[in-house]
């Protein structure tokens, strides 16, 4: 799979990503600004923002004109928030293209954000919350965060707090808009089956005109220390304790990254893989559990989900980190075998995602945003394919230190329990 970059006149970066064996094709603008951006005073001004652009512009000008809009040329659309990130797209046949480019390029560079919208849409966000505060599943994730960024905007949760959202005025959007979305700070991407001189033409007529600014796109440099190990617990009436485990982190494309993806899959990445043997196959304790890698600018984090009895989470806790620690100490060697599995695991899941436009789409553009420099699958093969086993067994020794654990819990414990949980306290 090959791109083109190319920069317009006025800073917006351009990746266009050719799949031409595709009648449709997505547009995305991405903005390198999210949570860890925002004023704590206006937090989750960001995701409140992406709901948004939905309501109206002067030429669109209310939230049912638009949908009907993208509705009548069989389009999808839709947005998200991460903390250093959003992005808004179209996804559309190629013989609308030019329509997707006008509704795109309308509702997120000239939206009205009318005070009467805004003052609706807060009821909707509280909701939303709320109904993330009633999923553990999902919370827990934000949980996590709050503890391993403790200290750090990167442990501000994306949706900011009932108090924050309920104080968003229309001004607050207007100078936060101001602030990040220039287009020296975009990224615009246009993945399937465009014709090459249409699509050129269509991104100039419809985001050429923007002003540039001269400023440099985002950046953020946070240093979290942590001397000890942390763990918190959030009460919760549940039938199922809900844990995570894992480590402070490195940033988005640090040197070891692909040693880490293997690790990652080697520990929790597929049915066969050494926490869902261990904690589900083994002992039954889960029905879901897993290991995930997230990075940031400048900091991450590695981690193992999973789902347990909440008279469990003690055993559970105590097989996740023997895990983690076997590796760590080479008490539970990685195989020749178990390896080519994770490196053929990652390179064959990441080929099937980039089938889908939206998914290309992404990979190339969080390269852009993250590294000013995507690279192409292929690259990332050839990386993983390097990876021996001294390269995990090196990354296991740097991340898998005892003061860098973190450990979150949501269930019907109380703060007196942290004993039941944290091992290492």
């Amino acid at each position: 799979m090959k791109y083109e970059k190319l920069t317009l006149k006025n800073g917006l970066r351009v990746l266009l990503i050719p799949m031409p064996s595709l009648e449709s094709a997505v547009l995305t603008l991405w903005v390198k600004t999210g949570s860890r951006f925002e004023d704590e005073k206006i937090s989750g001004v960001s995701h409140f923002l992406e709901h948004m652009v939905f309501k109206g512009t002067k030429r669109r000008p209310s939230a049912k004109i638009v949908s009907a809009e993208i509705d009548s040329i069989g389009a999808e659309t839709n947005a998200a928030t991460s903390k250093e990130w959003t992005n808004f797209y179209i996804r559309s046949r190629v013989d609308v293209l030019e329509r997707s480019f006008d509704i795109l390029s309308d509702i997120v560079l000239k939206p009205l954000l009318k005070a009467s919208e805004i003052e609706k849409e807060k009821g909707v966000i509280l909701e939303e919350i709320a109904m993330y505060e009633d999923t553990p599943m999902i919370k827990i994730y934000d949980l996590f965060d709050n503890v391993v960024f403790k200290g750090s905007n990167l442990a501000r949760d994306v949706s900011g707090t009932k108090e924050t959202v309920k104080s968003l005025k229309r001004e607050d959007f207007i100078s936060y808009r101001g602030n990040y979305y220039y287009p020296e700070n975009m990224v615009l991407t246009l993945a399937g089956g465009f014709e090459k001189k249409k699509a050129l033409s269509l991104i100039e007529k419809y985001f050429g005109f923007l002003e540039p600014t001269g400023k440099k796109p985002l950046s953020a440099s946070e240093k979290i220390s942590q001397a000890k190990p942390e763990a918190v617990v959030k009460n919760k009436k549940t039938d199922q304790a809900h844990l995570i485990i894992g480590f402070k982190g490195k940033p988005y494309g640090w040197e070891g990254r692909f040693s880490e993806a293997v690790l990652s899959t080697i520990l929790g990445g597929g049915m066969s893989s050494r926490m869902f043997i261990e904690v589900r196959e083994k002992r039954g304790l889960a029905y879901s559990v897993r290991t995930t890698v997230d990075h940031a600018l400048d900091n991450g984090s590695f981690y193992t989900y999973a789902g347990v009895p909440p008279e469990k989470i003690k055993e559970a806790s105590k097989v996740i980190l023997d895990e983690y620690y076997g590796l760590r100490d080479k008490t539970k060697k990685v195989t020749k075998k178990e390896l080519e599995k994770a490196k053929e695991y990652l390179k064959g899941h990441l080929a099937l995602s980039l089938e889908s436009t939206k998914a290309a789409s992404e990979f190339f553009a969080l390269e852009e945003l993250y590294l000013e420099r995507p690279q192409l699958p292929e690259d990332v093969f050839r990386g993983i394919d390097k990876v021996s086993l001294d390269d995990v067994y090196q990354v296991a020794s740097k991340l898998f230190l005892d003061e860098r654990l973190n450990i979150a819990v949501i269930g019907p414990y109380n703060s007196k329990d942290l004993k039941l949980i944290d091992l290492t306290l």
